[in-house]
């Protein structure tokens, strides 16, 4: 047990190291230069912890290891937990049938495409796959950190669908203004929030490009994000339930894999919808949480020796390719398709 009363101080110990680096990350991400590029401090985080992991890391006392993987395991299922602060029910009724359809559509559309073009085309490794999937159908590094909760992968596979994640996100948080101001994308200002907040991988993404727009398509964009993000929950629900059905199960890996942090994270957003808290309050929690999720990727990086990633970055950053294609191309027309029909 990480915290008995014999490895209690080191797993402290453990744990000052990573809030150190997620302290550091947060502190960087509130530079103008990073603010005005969107780069939330969990990316920073796990930047960080890769460098340290690939310098220092074999200075690291080995019994200080627990504070990591507490960071990587329990800090990262409240994160998410917590995540819920951010969603309320009223927000999704907002944007109406059309925006809840084709938020559905592409996430699962996405990840059946990710998982089946990275694993029978590429031959990649199936947790690597679906994690890339997840990363750019739900919610960026968030959905990959929830999907590692469930499948327990190793953290350098967690890494790798981060990296992919973070570099297409990026991207396209600079590329659809431009488009859209160039005529290029047929949208009214209504039909390109629900275009924005349906295609883009990152929250703090999504505000970034809809913002550079006009302030009504960063509005619809949040919450059609919203919508994808509260989509998580069925899916590693899902995800659980596939594991326990495997033909590769052990007799004991049999047991349900119920995500408990999943559903407390629906009751917490339902709760949110009832806005009993102070918006102070909120915003407190909010920046807990963030802080707690820079922490989870922070140790994660830590976790992850470049050695690692021979033979799996190249097939898991075209997955990545593809998949960034198509949520431009095929997520432009499923758009179009639910605002004309729905």
């Amino acid at each position: 047990m990480a915290f008995s009363k014999t490895n209690r101080p080191y797993t402290l110990k453990g744990l000052f190291c990573v809030a150190f680096i997620a302290a550091v990350a947060y502190g960087i991400s509130e530079f103008s230069f990073f603010k005005h590029l969107a780069i939330s401090p969990l990316v920073i985080g796990i930047a960080l912890g890769m460098v340290y992991a690939n310098t220092y890391r074999a200075s690291f006392p080995k019994e200080w290891e627990r504070g990591i993987l507490f960071s990587t395991k329990n800090l990262l299922r409240l994160g998410i937990v917590l995540y819920g602060f951010r969603i309320t029910f009223m927000q999704i009724q907002s944007v109406g049938l059309s925006g809840f359809v084709a938020s559905v559509l592409i996430v699962i559309l996405t990840l059946l495409i990710g998982y089946s073009i990275g694993v029978k085309v590429f031959k990649l490794d199936p947790e690597i796959a679906l994690l890339t999937s997840a990363g750019s159908a739900i919610c960026g590094a968030a959905a990959v950190l929830a999907t590692e909760g469930v499948l327990k992968n190793e953290s350098y596979k967690s890494a790798v669908a981060v990296g992919t994640v973070v570099l297409f996100g990026t991207l396209s948080m600079f590329l659809y203004p431009i488009v859209y101001q160039l005529g290029w994308i047929p949208l009214g200002l209504g039909d390109e929030g629900l275009y924005v907040g349906a295609t883009l991988h990152e929250v703090a993404q999504v505000v970034g490009a809809g913002s550079a727009i006009s302030e009504e398509v960063a509005n619809n964009a949040v919450i059609v994000k919203m919508i994808r993000v509260m989509l998580l929950v069925p899916f590693l629900l899902i995800l659980g339930y596939s594991l326990t059905r495997s033909k590769k199960s052990t007799a004991h890996d049999k047991q349900m894999v119920i995500p408990w942090f999943a559903i407390f994270f629906i009751i917490v957003a339902g709760f949110n919808s009832f806005h009993f808290l102070p918006e102070e309050v909120i915003s407190g929690i909010n920046i807990a949480d963030t802080f707690i999720l820079t922490m989870a990727m922070s140790a994660l990086g830590m976790e992850t020796s470049l050695s690692k990633f021979k033979g799996v970055g190249g097939k898991a950053m075209l997955l990545a390719l593809i998949l960034f294609v198509w949520l431009i191309v095929g997520g432009f027309f499923i758009v179009k398709g639910c605002s004309f029909y729905l």
